[in-house]
């Protein structure tokens, strides 16, 4: 089975069947909601009840319709397995011990290197941070907070464009409030707002899904490789190494002499033949760190095969495992199909004793090491010959092949989720923009 291919393959635990089940569940209410989406809309955008309808559609500035407010805490505030939501300027919401809003409302970034600001909905108690717009409306009779929220996803690019700074993007105040929307009859926001909901809900079932079985995969491997309970470890008594206590017969090499590594590079940008119409995934470490999934479909930027040729970018198979090392040291992820990347990553290739997902469970287990081990003056790195000399523990090969063979079945379900959540936010953007736009009609009745 390739990685290009990877499917949904039966578990072989209780979790796992349970979790099949609930994924057939799921289906069945996408298929309702589709064909309920469907009996919701009379016709696309073209006639005269779109006509009418949308005339009854105002355009409003933001100043005039919500109540702008930002958090007071600093993002140091955060602490792990906190008692509330903490909303930052990060795609990541964060936890803390305290909360100051016990609200419905809508959450905007204010500044962001990238000039990409998350976009979040939430109702109930929660605390931010102090460039983090907490976004409500003045009269709920007028708008809707969860119409807000939708009404806004489609401003993120206009907002970007609009956005001050260098090094870091600011929304300002004065960008907000002169941002326009379309504000339809409340009844209508209500029934857009409720469709959209629901594929929401389908997403978030199956992003939970997707930690209960990555957290199954993590903590099958930290039990076996971390606390040495592996199948038959009574056998394997611990022994010295330079690692500490290791169960006899494993063995203490360098990364070096376990896998392949390398890096990537950037095409120049003033050649546009580099880019123009590529078709090559070019990872940045924005990629991994937006995604926060574990493997990557696709990049946000492709280039050509004359820029892969004319720069130092590599290219590398699918099923290889991307390894952010610069600045944002520590996001992973496996692409599923050939790649490269720019000058941002180490790239590890697994082989016939380090196999795929083992390796994986090793990156994310010493991330914190990778960090303690990097350095640099403007942005902290840890650089390729760095990454080389760390110790690489190994068990015995038919330990780790016993591990594989357990833990992808969870991993490539994870994967099928993970595709599932691509096909509803897809489906809920398209419907987003035409209902926002008047394209589709809803019954009145």
């Amino acid at each position: 089975m390739t990685v290009e291919n990877l499917q949904c393959a039966e578990a072989p635990t209780k979790t796992m069947c349970c979790l099949q089940g609930d994924e057939d569940s799921e289906c069945g209410m996408m298929n309702e909601l589709c064909e309920a989406t469907h009996k919701e809309f009379l016709s696309d955008g073209g006639d005269s009840g779109c006509d009418m309808m949308v005339n009854e559609w105002q355009t409003r500035k933001l100043g005039e319709l919500v109540v702008f407010k930002t958090g007071k805490l600093d993002s140091n505030a955060a602490v792990p397995d906190g008692d509330y939501p903490f909303f930052t300027c990060s795609q990541e919401t964060l936890r803390t011990n305290t909360y100051s809003f016990d609200t419905e409302c809508v959450l905007l970034a204010g500044n962001n290197a990238n000039g990409i600001y998350p976009l979040k909905y939430f109702n109930g108690k929660f605390d931010a941070y102090q460039r983090t717009y907490i976004v409500k409306p003045k009269n709920t009779e007028e708008l809707t907070t969860k119409f807000l929220y939708y009404s806004l996803r489609p401003k993120l690019s206009e907002l970007r464009s609009f956005s001050t700074g260098a090094a870091t993007k600011f929304l300002t105040l004065t960008i907000l409030n002169e941002t326009e929307i379309q504000v339809p009859p409340l009844p209508l926001q209500r029934r857009i707002a409720g469709i959209l909901s629901a594929y929401d809900e389908l997403i978030e079932n199956s992003q939970r899904r997707i930690r209960i079985l990555e957290e199954m995969a993590r903590s099958l491997y930290r039990e076996w490789f971390v606390h040495f309970r592996f199948p038959g470890h009574e056998n394997h008594p611990l022994v010295p190494s330079s690692l500490g206590d290791i169960p006899q017969g494993w063995e203490v090499k360098t990364v070096a002499d376990s896998f392949e590594i390398f890096g990537g590079g950037t095409p120049s940008r003033k050649q546009q033949e580099y880019w123009d119409g590529g078709a090559i995934q070019w990872f940045s470490p924005s990629d991994l760190t937006g995604a926060g999934s574990m493997f990557m479909d696709d990049s946000r930027d492709h280039i050509t095969k004359l820029g892969l040729a004319q720069s130092s970018a590599r290219l590398f198979p699918a099923g290889s495992v991307m390894l952010t090392s610069r600045a944002t040291i520590g996001a992973i992820a496996i692409n599923t199909h050939e790649a490269c990347t720019n000058q941002g990553f180490i790239i590890c290739l697994p082989n016939d004793r380090v196999f795929r997902f083992f390796l994986f469970h090793w990156l994310k287990e010493n991330v914190t090491k990778f960090q303690r081990m990097a350095s640099g003056a403007t942005f902290k790195e840890i650089s390729r010959g760095v990454f080389k000399t760390i110790e690489f523990l190994h068990p015995s090969a038919k330990l780790v092949r016993r591990f594989e063979d357990v833990a992808t079945p969870m991993i490539e379900q994870a994967l099928a989720f993970q595709r599932q959540i691509q096909n509803l936010r897809r489906t809920r953007d398209l419907l987003l923009s035409r209902l926002l736009s008047g394209q589709i009609v809803m019954n009145n009745d």
